[in-house]
């Protein structure tokens, strides 16, 4: 498939179950979309009864405490939405619209392995519109506390580098980079399952959080191991998650990143942090279009600026 081009999915693609946290049944159609109508979000069945259009953008975002959230309560908003995000942004779908019917996504198995078979079994296509870029221009960080999370500029595709550090024995400290391209997320990453840890669970619940958490779509990591009966998917399963919840997240730019993303002690807070340091100065990047075929990259650049306006999981 040729990468300058946008794509989009051949028909619609439809996927049920529950939402991790509030535990409520919930329904996904994923809709073909045309050129240049980026990724969003058409909410059902909200508190006023009208149909809600949520762009998948950063400047939509409403929270970010175990999950990332777009739009808001009173007129409709969607939860968790990382999972999805990041398989579109794995595979290189540009266009999509999703139509959902509550207010949280399915959890699935945990990860985004099952976004990624409902895509691959309907299809990708083509456009036939040039793919645009935004491309970093100048490094860009943010910190808190001992964490951070930055976005430096490289001459081609878009670097992953996160790296998480857990006071738990069973997770401990571990780090993972990649360069991320549809085969590369669909062996390495998709399969990366949503963690908690038992210990916090009562408190989660009382805070009205996790309320669909199972073994069935969480690795429950107890003071000693993995409670799941059939452990880990990966030995660094942990940090795997983490990298899949920092592409949903910058996924959120509005279009894919030509740069270099790096983080310590990250999570949705400061994914979604540091898209908004990158597009508070308009020479921190620039927007690109792709030109010609897979072998042909030139870039060219349209423009100083572009106008765009965080289950991280940890249970």
């Amino acid at each position: 498939m040729r990468t300058n081009q946008q794509t989009t999915i051949k028909s619609p693609a439809t996927l049920s179950g529950i939402g991790v946290h509030s535990g409520n049944p919930v329904e996904i159609t994923l809709h073909p979309a045309q050129a240049n109508h980026g990724i969003a979000f058409l909410r059902t069945g909200t508190p006023t009864g009208n149909d809600r259009f949520i762009k998948a953008h950063h400047a939509c975002v409403s929270a970010t405490e175990l999950c990332t959230v777009i739009g808001d309560n009173e007129t409709g908003a969607v939860a968790t939405i990382e999972h999805l995000m990041s398989a579109l942004y794995g595979l290189g779908i540009d266009n999509v619209l999703v139509e959902i019917d509550g207010p949280e996504m399915p959890i699935l198995d945990g990860s985004a392995r099952p976004f990624v078979q409902a895509i691959d079994a309907v299809g990708i296509v083509h456009c036939g519109a040039a793919r645009r870029w935004i491309k970093v221009l100048r490094p860009v960080r943010i910190e808190a506390g001992r964490g951070f999370a930055e976005l430096r500029p490289i001459d081609r595709g878009f670097r992953l580098d996160v790296e998480i550090d857990f006071e738990s024995p069973v997770i401990g400290r571990s780090r993972k980079a990649l360069d991320l391209t549809p085969a590369a997320y669909r062996r390495e990453i998709a399969p990366a399952r949503t963690f908690g840890m038992m210990r916090d669970v009562e408190r989660y619940w009382k805070a009205g959080f996790a309320l669909g958490a199972s073994l069935e779509n969480t690795v429950a990591v107890g003071d000693t191991a993995v409670v799941n009966p059939e452990g880990l998917r990966f030995a660094d399963e942990f940090v795997r998650h983490k990298l899949l919840d920092a592409v949903g997240d910058l996924a959120l730019a509005g279009l894919p990143i030509q740069g270099a993303y790096r983080s310590y002690c990250g999570g949705h807070r400061m994914n979604v942090g540091v898209l908004t340091a990158l597009f508070a100065d308009r020479a921190n990047y620039c927007l690109v279009e792709g030109q010609g075929s897979r072998r042909e990259t030139a870039l060219a650049e349209i423009g100083a600026g572009l106008g765009l306006a965080a289950f991280a999981a940890e249970l």
